[in-house]
């Protein structure tokens, strides 16, 4: 039988099943298309990421001697929407079964299953053979559970898959090293010199120019230094577990005006778009903590755990769990436009400008930073949390609605009423200072609530508790914020909120 086969941009599994047996009656479809660049506006390097990869891939099936389609941004046959792509690569391959992944995102999964509600020919899905838990597993594993607490299902993964364990019991003692994995990075211990691979895909970037795809940020393309292939991906991985899981741990919530990266792997990219797996990636970095467990402390090691097997796959569960209605939850009722510095990083505040500009130019900006500085702000100046999805979506390399959604509404702006975090990640520029240095260039005083030189995260802060004080009035976790807003004397307090007020009004002068 004649079968085509769909391969989604998100789905460069090397070790899929499906590529384990050549087969001249199978035919395998990509396509780069109008529909996908446009559905939000999309970071240039993410546009050029996915492209790269995708054509790096479709190129290494044929040298394996596989059949393959691919349509590239301007072929003239390319007619850039999904259902027409398919439906005429049908009638070209004489095709008598259409096979597809089961995609990661819920629009693509509701489009695919009305195409093949429409196909006259037999159809059939598969797994995509990447993640550690199916579409379902969170959802049965809270079941009759009144909270969906990620420790909770984090320690059931640690179990199911014996990693880090002792029989039965967490290695080390412990199951969890977060209280280990705050420590503010001055300058010392040495960073190695970050690692790219520069590769010239300027030729793509005019085709996708010559496409009119309307993108944001900066590129070089001459020198682009994400992952593009498999092989580039297991390199990122080796990297970062000869030179930086050291300290991986230890510093994986600090920022620094000099040091955009850290220690942090960088290889999410790499894991969105599936060119590398959970599973092998955490064989990797557990194997090479305990070659060297001298040198290693399993703090380090644990941190890292902790992202891929627990937050990765319980954000997953969570998507698919509470979609779709989770993508229009507004718990808090926020309406407020995003600022205008979110797309150019102008802005005075020395933290938002550092963190803005470095998404602009990178693509790319770390978990703090992007859940404790952007995210923060948004959520302090009570922004609407759409405006902020399409932002989050669209800057950062590693952004795929099923990780990106669930933590902007649910971690990051608390859209969901907590359902996935008991209390918002809101914070004052207290933690800020504490964690970064980000303070110690601003114009604005950290330490100061009200006045023309007072950080304005702080009035911030306290008019969103203010504000918000009848929803959180009845939550345990932030009483004691409450009890200190109420310690506030009232003229101070009419200060702060006008001032606030201030700020949400005009964010430009700030």
């Amino acid at each position: 039988m004649k079968t085509l086969r769909l391969i989604l941009g998100d789905q460069l599994n090397h070790n899929h099943s499906w590529y384990r047996e050549t087969d001249d009656r199978v035919t395998y479809l990509m396509a780069e298309m109008r529909q996908e660049t446009d559905y939000v506006t999309h970071h240039i390097q993410k546009v050029l990421g996915f492209f790269q990869s995708m054509r790096n891939f479709a190129a290494e099936l044929e040298e394996k001697g596989h059949q393959v389609k691919y349509f590239r941004i301007n072929d003239e046959d390319n007619t850039q929407q999904l259902e027409s792509i398919i439906s005429n690569t049908i009638e070209a391959t004489e095709a008598e079964c259409f096979e597809y992944q089961l995609p990661d995102e819920y629009r693509l999964d509701l489009q695919l299953k009305e195409i093949t509600q429409n196909l006259e020919i037999k159809t059939a899905t598969a797994d995509t053979e990447h993640f550690l838990t199916s579409r379902e597993e969170l959802t049965e594993f809270f079941k009759g559970k009144k909270q969906l607490l990620m420790e909770s299902f984090y320690r059931y993964m640690r179990k199911k898959h014996n990693i880090l364990m002792d029989g039965k019991e967490p290695e080390g003692g412990k199951w969890n090293y977060d209280k280990s994995n705050r420590k503010k990075w001055k300058g010392e211990p040495e960073i190695p010199h970050e690692r790219g691979f520069r590769k010239d895909l300027s030729g793509l970037l005019k085709e996708i120019e010559d496409a009119g795809v309307e993108t944001i940020g900066t590129v070089d393309a001459g020198s682009f230094s994400w992952p593009t292939s498999r092989a580039d991906a297991l390199s990122v991985l080796n990297y970062f577990c000869k030179n930086l899981l050291v300290h991986f741990g230890d510093y994986q919530d600090a920022m620094h005006t000099k040091e955009k990266f850290l220690f942090h792997s960088r290889i999410s990219f790499a894991l969105n778009s599936k060119m590398i797996g959970p599973g092998e990636t955490l064989e990797k970095v557990i194997g090479h903590y305990r070659k060297n467990g001298g040198e290693i402390e399993l703090s380090q090691v644990e941190g890292f755990v902790r992202q891929v097997l627990g937050w990765r796959e319980y954000m997953r569960g969570i998507y698919w769990k509470e979609m779709p209605s989770y993508a229009n939850r507004n718990e808090l009722d926020n309406k407020n436009p995003l600022p205008s510095f979110f797309w150019d990083a102008d802005t005075r505040m020395s933290c938002l400008h550092h963190s803005i500009k470095q998404s602009l130019d990178d693509a790319y900006a770390h978990h703090i930073q992007r859940l404790m500085i952007t995210g923060n702000y948004a959520l302090l100046a009570q922004t609407d949390p759409a405006e902020v999805d399409q932002w989050y979506l669209g800057i950062y390399i590693d952004a795929i609605e099923w990780v990106e959604l669930t933590n902007t509404r649910g971690m990051s702006q608390f859209a969901d009423g907590g359902l996935l975090a008991t209390k918002p990640y809101v914070s004052s520029a207290n933690y800020i200072n504490k964690m970064g240095n980000y303070c110690s260039e601003c114009k604005y005083s950290h330490s100061k609530k009200t006045g023309e030189n007072a950080c304005p995260f702080n009035s911030l802060y306290w008019n969103f508790l203010h504000e918000k004080r009848p929803y959180f009035k009845d939550n345990q976790r932030m009483s004691l914020m409450l009890s200190l807003l109420d310690k506030i004397e009232p003229d101070e307090l009419k200060a702060i909120r006008e001032r606030a007020a201030k700020i949400i009004r005009n964010p430009g002068n700030f």
